[in-house]
């Protein structure tokens, strides 16, 4: 048992240290974060999946999305915590629009977060499904789709925005 809680006690070392050195990133350089996160990468399992999860982050983070897509869809396959699953869904949608595979990114979202869905982290992929939807020549429903998402945040005027939204969705 004692090593029980010492494995779950450096797991959450483990996960906090990488979640700093996400948590910094945009103040840093590029390769000091490449370098710091694939030696925290070093440090475990390669086929735990949240180890699977965060190369996938590292390789994308680097530009190289074509590396990334299967490790972020192996992460899936394998099981992630639920944290990890919807940030994974989403970094994989995006990657996937990146890589010109529009329709895989906007069928990933739409089944993950349907317009109706209330989880955290909805709206992000919203904004993310909308880019998608820009990039496969569908602009008017993706702006349609960031207005309604944007509707619903607005303290003032939301329904007059979802209802125009729904005017670019079906004119006339």
């Amino acid at each position: 048992m004692t090593s029980d809680r010492s494995s779950d006690l450096e797991s959450h070392d483990w996960d906090a240290r990488v979640d700093a050195v996400w948590a910094s990133a945009s103040d840093r350089e590029e390769r000091e974060v490449i370098a710091e996160v694939e030696a925290l990468i070093a440090e475990r399992a390669g086929d735990e999946p949240k180890v699977l999860f965060e190369r996938a982050g590292v390789l994308d983070f680097a530009g190289r999305e074509a590396e990334a897509a299967p490790l972020y869809e192996a992460a899936l396959a394998a099981g992630l915590d639920d944290d990890r699953r919807s940030r994974a869904v989403i970094q994989l949608a995006s990657t996937l629009r990146n890589l010109g595979r529009h329709d895989e990114a906007i069928e990933l979202l739409e089944g993950e977060y349907p317009p109706d869905s209330t989880h955290e982290r909805a709206s992000i992929a919203h904004a993310f499904r909308a880019l998608a939807l820009v990039s496969a020549d569908r602009p008017v429903e993706g702006a349609a789709l960031a207005l309604e998402t944007l509707a619903g945040l607005l303290p003032e005027y939301g329904r007059a925005v979802r209802y125009y939204a729904g005017e670019l969705r079906s004119p006339e």
